[in-house]
């Protein structure tokens, strides 16, 4: 059976920058959950940042940017915080390796888990089009990333992989 790496705080775990818990009330999410398909995960806790934490954007194009080094990741206090959200990507890379996952459910808008959307640095609220650093790693990876808003599209696919 095919596992899903998940965003940890779409299930409920109190991961989340400003120490709020945000659960998707999603059947088909809660389904995979029940059936011991989720594998949850926080890139920005798992690579050391604290609950709750100042919020962070990337200052760059987006995730590939920081990456590669070409970018960096800085919270609204102005601190380089970088490298936790490196080696929170990383960590996941890592879990989805051991779970041999090729397919994962994340937090849209997030600096890591963005799929369509991160914020542009300003911290003013405005989105742009982007991938988060996890999205970026997990996709060089192979493995299929898909927003909490393409729950549906993220089970057709798993579909696929359990043939």
């Amino acid at each position: 059976m095919n596992k899903v790496l998940v965003s940890a705080c779409l299930i409920g775990e109190n991961v989340r920058y400003n120490g709020r818990v945000k659960v998707n009330e999603s059947s088909v999410l809660l389904g995979l959950k029940f059936q011991g398909r989720l594998v949850p995960f926080c890139p920005e806790v798992g690579g050391g940042l604290p609950v709750p934490r100042p919020c962070s954007e990337i200052s760059g194009q987006d995730g590939s940017t920081v990456l590669h080094g070409y970018a960096r990741v800085m919270n609204i206090k102005g601190k380089d915080v970088t490298q936790y959200f490196l080696t929170g990507a990383q960590k996941a890379l890592e879990l989805a390796r051991l779970h041999k996952i090729k397919l994962a459910v994340l937090k849209d808008g997030s600096p890591s888990c963005g799929s369509t959307y991160i914020y542009d640095g300003s911290f003013s609220g405005i989105k742009k089009p982007g991938k988060g650093i996890t999205t970026v790693l997990l996709e060089e990876h192979s493995i299929r990333v898909f927003s909490e808003r393409e729950i549906f599209k993220a089970v057709e696919y798993l579909k696929t992989l359990d043939i």
